[in-house]
């Protein structure tokens, strides 16, 4: 499937101060994907926020359940929605 979607997930675990968002951020590069990473103000959860194919937005899903090597997801979350066209690129958000 080629068709353009968008999506949220959230990840919890040990996700934060472990270069999970630079992780990420070249995932999703290294796909071709726009959104964005961002650190939520709740301990050990992160926000992506991602639109592109949907067969890359799910290989990019799977990279989210892996993670660093410094990291531990334990739990991934998805949101899928329409493809907005929102995003000119991938950036992480403070």
């Amino acid at each position: 499937m080629s068709d353009l979607a968008s999506v949220q997930v959230t990840v919890y675990g040990y996700v934060q101060g472990v270069f999970f968002r630079a992780y990420t951020e070249q995932q999703a590069r290294k796909l071709g994907l726009t959104g964005y990473v961002r650190n939520l103000p709740v301990e050990e959860v992160v926000e992506v926020k991602a639109e592109g194919k949907r067969d890359r937005l799910e290989t990019l899903i799977s990279y989210l359940r892996m993670g660093p090597p410094t990291a531990k997801v334990t739990k991934v979350v998805t949101k899928w929605s329409e493809y907005t066209g929102s995003y000119s690129g991938f950036s992480i958000r403070h």
